[in-house]
C-alpha cells in the first residue's frame, strides 16, 4: 500500500479536497482507503444502542456488521495514542491510503494552504511536504498545485507514488 498525506490547518479544506480527490482516483482504477486523525475524542456509537452498551460493559472490541458495511470499534482505554503503522496494519489491502491529519508522520504530504486562515504555511517546517495546493502566491521551490484542480492533484499523487492507472 502506498501512503500519501493531506496536511493543513483546520478550515483549510483538507476534507473537501479528499471528498473530490477520492472519486477521481477511484475512476482511474485505484482502490483507495482513508485514515482520518481526530484531535478530539469521537464516538460513532449512541448511548442506549446494544453496541454502546457492550463497550460500556468493558468489551475490548465491538464489531458492527450489516449488508452494506462493517465497523470495528477498538477501545484503547489506557493504551495511549494509536500509531499510523498500527492503523495501516488494520486496513484491507488497497492501492493507496490517503491520510488526513497525522502531521508528524514522515510520509509524503500535500499541504492545503489558505492564507485567509491567518496561519503560516507548514511546508517551511516540514520536509515531508512535497507540494502545496493553494490559490495563493508562495515563494517556494515546491510544486504549487491549483487548489481546485483535482485532476492535477490526482496526477501529482499518482506520479509521486508511481501509481499506474488501471481500467475499471
Amino acid at each position: 500500500m502506498k501512503v500519501f498525506g493531506i496536511a493543513g490547518y483546520s478550515g483549510s479544506g483538507k476534507t473537501t479536497l479528499l471528498e473530490k480527490l477520492i472519486p477521481v482516483l477511484t475512476a482511474r482504477g485505484l482502490k483507495v482507503s482513508v485514515i482520518k486523525h481526530a484531535h478530539h475524542g469521537f464516538d460513532i456509537d449512541r448511548p442506549g444502542k446494544d453496541s454502546y452498551r457492550h463497550r460500556e460493559a468493558g468489551a475490548a472490541e465491538v464489531l458492527l456488521s450489516c449488508h452494506d458495511r462493517w465497523a470495528l470499534m477498538h477501545e484503547r482505554r489506557d493504551e495511549g495514542e494509536v500509531t499510523l503503522n498500527e492503523l495501516l496494519a488494520r486496513l484491507a489491502p488497497c492501492d493507496l491510503v490517503l491520510i488526513e491529519g497525522f502531521k508528524q508522520e514522515p510520509v509524503p504530504k500535500l499541504e492545503v494552504y489558505r492564507p485567509e486562515n491567518g496561519k503560516p504555511p507548514l511546508f517551511s517546517e516540514r520536509s515531508d511536504i512535497v507540494a502545496i495546493a493553494t490559490d495563493a502566491e508562495l515563494a517556494t521551490h515546491l510544486p504549487i498545485l491549483p487548489l481546485n484542480d483535482v485532476g492535477a492533484i490526482a496526477d501529482f499523487v499518482m506520479t509521486t507514488l508511481e501509481l499506474q492507472e488501471r481500467p475499471c
